[in-house]
């Protein structure tokens, strides 16, 4: 082979080995172009997955809460059905009650009369202890009893009053002024009685004193050794003085002084 021959071939050489390097370098690039392009699509996927995982972990954090409050709004409902049925039976009991309510007055009415009766036969049998207020509250039961409005509760519970203020007459130590009728003639004077056991009176002028004589029920005159004694009991009754013992006459049933 000729010397230009070797020339030749070798420029032949180069030129197809840097187009050889060209093409390369070309299939290079494009490589690079598209791995990149892979990569930015698989970076695309990936915040895709991202969005999709962070929705299905609110959608997972909604779900539980929804499934905790149905739980909880089962519960409440069920207290409400227990309250709603305790209700109920209170209702039922109402209507039980109200259907033995008229039953109940045709019983309780006449009860009714039948102590007031009784306690106005015993206020006149008493000792005469605050008579004028006692048979004042026996009138206002009359008339109670007998106006419209005024529920059998409330009549019931009146005459119940009226028989415990009875009782503490029994047991109470008091003084109060009132008149009293001493042979023909009203005198103003301090009461004073000690339960039902004594009750005396003396005049504002501490000048006189009497005693309820409960056999002959009538008022006696005491002498005058009796008069210091119930101004005494007056005042410690009245809480003017100190308690401290005292003489006062008692007549007991039947019996004189």
């Amino acid at each position: 082979m000729s010397k230009k021959s070797l020339i030749a071939s070798s420029i032949i050489g180069a030129l197809a080995l840097a187009g050889s390097n060209i093409a390369a370098a070309k299939d290079l690039k494009e490589l690079h172009k598209s791995e990149a392009s892979i990569m930015k699509a698989s970076t695309k996927s990936q915040e895709k997955i991202n969005n999709i995982y962070e929705q299905s972990q609110e959608l997972l954090a909604e779900y539980r809460t929804v499934v905790d409050e149905t739980e909880n709004l089962k519960v409440y409902n069920d207290h409400v059905q227990r309250l709603v049925n305790d209700q109920q039976k209170g209702i039922d009991s109402l209507i039980r009650q109200i259907g033995t309510i008229e039953e109940t007055k045709k019983g309780v009415v006449p009860l009714m009369y039948k102590m007031i009766d009784s306690l106005e036969q015993f206020i006149t049998a008493d000792i005469p202890v605050n008579l004028a207020d006692r048979t004042v509250r026996l009138e206002r039961l009359k008339d109670v009893m007998s106006r419209q409005g005024i529920s059998v509760a409330e009549q019931f519970r009146l005459v119940l009053e009226a028989y415990e203020i009875e009782t503490d007459y029994g047991s109470m130590f008091s003084a109060y002024q009132g008149d009293l009728e001493f042979e023909g003639q009203n005198i103003t004077v301090d009461f004073v009685h000690m339960g039902r056991t004594a009750l005396v009176a003396q005049s504002l002028d501490l000048r006189n004193a009497w005693i309820w004589e409960h056999s002959s029920r009538s008022w006696k005159a005491l002498g005058d050794e009796y008069l210091s004694p119930i101004t005494k009991a007056i005042r410690m009754a009245r809480k003017q003085t100190a308690p401290d013992l005292i003489k006062l006459p008692v007549y007991a049933a039947g019996a004189g002084e």
